[in-house]
């Protein structure tokens, strides 16, 4: 339930009205726009006296909520979300884009393409410690070593370093990690979700899941969102289809859907997307003019000796041309 106040409300009453809700265990947010300011209502309204509520001399009118997802709604918070990266902005025009290896591999590769998509543009900088593969028999990710080689990274470029979560007893090891990735296999795993929500304030990057729909995704941002952390963005990594061409089918129509649907920002991982790292651009380019809020691209010094997902990942040339062209179509991006 959504109460909207009048313009010119009593701060007091203000105050009063929100300490009646708490004290029927319903959690308000408020949220101040440029129009009008209003108190989302988390928790069992269903037998609140919408008129008692309404009748309030502070209160222009109240709104139920349909749909399931609340904090997450752009009926509960009608402006864009920006989500704070250690300083790098993310959401409501803050348009920025991550670079790095799907796999962190060793110090001086680390560094030196964190260097290099830095120089062309990217604004932080990804790599995974731990990660999730289909076999058992794929390189698992470097762990805490990881970790700490990201920590060298972003040391020597400034960059903030996004990486992914996929274990709740993981979590002690992030605290200097500075975005938080919940990738596809554990968009739905709730309990890290509620854990990820309560024990850290710290900017979540959750995936899409390869069978999700846009609700369940909206379903599991809530579910962090409930739990405390309001820093959530939500990215779009390719669905799967009946379609073998590519690795994924990429659906760009979850940017202007989702912007519809939520405020929270709206990323866009290309690479996953589609498989292949000529792919990668047109993808990218049209992600920027459907107007993603970020993009999440695998750059690798020496693909064809990746330990991980070469074929998908751009060399530091290729991004460095696709970040040119990026550049001269945001002006022309469509923004809500």
């Amino acid at each position: 339930m959504i109460i909207i106040l009048k313009k010119d409300a009593d701060p007091k009453q203000v105050e009063s009205l929100v300490k009646w809700l708490k004290d029927r265990h319903i959690t308000p947010n408020i949220s101040t726009g440029e129009r009008e300011t209003l108190i989302g209502c988390i928790g069992d309204v269903a037998k609140m006296d919408i008129g008692l509520v309404q009748a309030l001399s502070v209160v222009e009118r109240v709104q139920r909520i349909q749909e399931p997802y609340k904090a997450a709604n752009r009926k509960f918070h009608p402006e864009d979300s920006v989500v704070d990266c250690s300083g790098v902005k993310i959401g409501a025009g803050n348009f920025q884009v991550i670079a790095g290896p799907c796999s962190v591999e060793s110090v001086e590769q680390m560094v030196g393409i964190a260097k290099s998509v830095k120089a062309a543009g990217a604004t932080l900088l990804r790599g995974g410690a731990f990660k999730p593969r289909t076999s058992p028999y794929a390189f698992q990710g470097l762990g805490q070593r990881g970790i700490e080689i990201l920590l060298e990274a972003k040391k020597e470029t400034g960059l903030p370093i996004v990486t992914e979560l996929m274990s709740i007893e993981h979590l002690p090891l992030f605290n200097d990690v500075d975005v938080i990735q919940i990738g596809a296999r554990n968009m739905q795993n709730f309990d890290l979700l509620k854990e990820v929500g309560s024990m850290t304030k710290k900017p979540i990057l959750l995936k899409r899941g390869m069978s999700a729909t846009l609700q369940e995704l909206l379903m599991s941002a809530e579910y962090i969102m409930a739990s405390g952390n309001p820093n959530v963005m939500l990215c779009e990594r390719g669905i799967r289809t009946f379609e073998t061409a590519m690795r994924n089918t990429i659906d760009l129509t979850v940017i202007p859907m989702l912007k519809r649907l939520s405020h929270l920002p709206v990323v866009i991982d290309p690479s996953h997307a589609t498989g292949y790292s000529y792919l990668v651009e047109p993808c990218a380019m049209g992600a920027t003019a459907m107007g993603a809020d970020a993009l999440i691209i695998e750059v690798h010094n020496d693909p064809a000796h990746a330990l991980c997902d070469g074929v998908q990942s751009q060399t530091p040339e290729m991004f460095a041309e696709m970040m040119q062209k990026i550049n001269a179509l945001r002006p022309y991006a469509w923004k809500r």
